[in-house]
């Protein structure tokens, strides 16, 4: 089995995330076999295309709703992979579940833009908001000297 399921249509509330709100989204890795897809349609043409995502987001798209992930966008990347025996894709996660979608609420925009001052984890490639950038980095490489005979 290659995803955990396949309905089609979302499930879930319409965002309304544009392109430029997505690419705020860091991706992350994500098993194809915890994911479930909206569609069902899969185009062969698209499939074998080299330059598939040439126009669009590197990265699929999926959203978290009560505790399930959903695959918006990305169904063709992550089948392509899939047939190149990878179990797993690097997309953008759009947590519902910790976004207050009620008529109240800040817009959805305002919400993701506070959630970025916070730090990654090391794996992800953050860094710490209180250390100056490169301090305390050596990088290994030191240049010689014009005295220097170490050459």
């Amino acid at each position: 089995m290659i995803f955990k399921g396949v309905r089609e249509g979302k499930p879930y509330p319409d965002h309304g995330l544009s392109t430029r709100l997505w690419a705020k989204i860091p991706p992350r890795q994500l098993r194809l076999d915890q994911l479930t897809t909206v569609t069902t349609v899969l185009a062969l043409d698209k499939l074998l295309s080299e330059d598939s995502t040439f126009y669009g987001d590197l990265f699929a798209h999926v959203v978290r709703w009560r505790g399930e992930l959903y695959l918006e966008d990305g169904l063709h990347r992550a089948v392509r992979s899939a047939l190149r025996n990878r179990h797993i894709i690097h997309a953008r996660t759009l947590d519902l579940d910790s976004i207050d979608l009620s008529p109240g609420a800040p817009a959805l925009e305002i919400q993701l833009t506070q959630g970025t001052d916070t730090p990654r984890p090391p794996h992800l490639g953050g860094a710490r908001h209180d250390a100056q950038p490169n301090a305390g980095r050596s990088t290994g490489w030191t240049l010689p000297t014009r005295d220097s005979r170490s050459w």
